[in-house]
């Protein structure tokens, strides 16, 4: 992840001063080349890096430029704390190393710059690990807006509407946005109110940030709501458990597909007893497909006979065509 690795750069140049671009490419595992192209991505990002070629060269901090990272500006910080909320461009983990190089500078950062990143950790969470849902999201279409209001906590108006219900329009007070699994969610809670909500970003229509603020209820964290939500949401959530037989080198990928896999003790023939669980019948179907010929799906029999009629016509479509012999004189 490229914003761990800048992360990782600036602080092996905090301690070492200087030192050559192969032996950072060397600790970071990355070429030569990426390593000049994050100097320059630095650089650019306003941190006094330099390259000097040849003997008693290499890669550095300018003079002046301390370990408490006085040379970032509040803009700067806040950048440097949101890197590792990537874009719902897919599903990117928050690496250990960059949660570990953030605690770190949290430390070493004066006190006014120090609050900044504290607002953002407040405000802005990752969720990396996949959930039910796995199509692309669109949510993004008014992220810099809502992002904008939860930074400045500033009411937004917002013209939402949820599966099966016309649209609704509510001022609401942004509390957060969570990143989970590629997909942006906001946290609000109606001006007034004590229960925050939960606003899937692809479901607003519209969304306005209003002049007027608001103050944040005292206590709250983030991170703890969403843990609270989801473990809720998922347990309020349908779940279908089927009985199947899984090869084993099918077991990691069915893990893939399934919200829960449990298997028994291998059959003669090696393959193993499972039971899956899916939150709905036809989720369970695109897995097995998927699965192909690793996976037999036992119970349900409206399951079993689906994927055997989608196999056959596959099989029909791929069937080479049929060929007939010379004929009889």
């Amino acid at each position: 992840m490229r914003a761990s690795r800048l992360v990782s750069i600036l602080l092996l140049l905090q301690v070492h001063r200087q030192l050559p671009a192969t032996e950072l490419a060397r600790r970071l595992e990355v070429s030569v080349r990426t390593i000049y192209r994050d100097l320059e991505a630095l650089g650019e990002a306003g941190v006094p890096v330099f390259a000097r070629p040849g003997s008693g060269g290499g890669c550095g901090l300018l003079e002046g430029y301390r370990t408490r990272l006085t040379g970032l500006n509040v803009e700067e910080a806040r950048a440097l704390f949101l890197a590792g909320v990537p874009g719902p461009a897919g599903e990117l983990g928050l690496g250990t190393a960059l949660a570990a190089a953030q605690l770190k500078i949290l430390a070493a950062l004066p006190a006014e710059l120090r609050a900044g990143a504290g607002r953002a950790r407040e405000r802005f969470h990752l969720d990396a690990p996949r959930w039910f849902e796995r199509a692309a999201d669109a949510g993004h279409v008014h992220l810099a807006t809502i992002a904008g209001a939860v930074w400045d906590d500033r009411l937004l108006q917002l013209a939402y509407r949820r599966d099966g219900a016309p649209l609704a329009t509510r001022a609401v007070e942004p509390l957060g946005l969570v990143l989970k699994a590629g997909v942006w969610y906001l946290v609000g809670r109606l001006p007034g109110r004590d229960d925050p909500h939960v606003y899937r970003l692809s479901r607003v229509e519209a969304a306005l940030p209003l002049d007027e603020r608001f103050d944040r209820p005292a206590g709250f964290d983030l991170t703890a709501f969403w843990s609270d939500w989801t473990s809720e949401f998922e347990s309020s959530l349908p779940r279908i458990d089927l009985r199947a037989r899984l090869s084993p080198a099918a077991v990691d990928a069915a893990r893939v597909y399934a919200i829960e896999v449990r298997v028994g003790a291998p059959e003669p023939d090696g393959w193993l007893p499972a039971t899956l669980t899916f939150e709905r019948i036809e989720h369970a179907l695109g897995a097995f497909l998927a699965l192909g010929a690793g996976a037999e799906v036992l119970e349900p029999a409206e399951l079993r006979e689906r994927v055997a009629a989608s196999a056959l016509a596959t099989a029909r479509l791929y069937a080479p065509p049929a060929t007939h012999g010379p004929r009889a004189q």
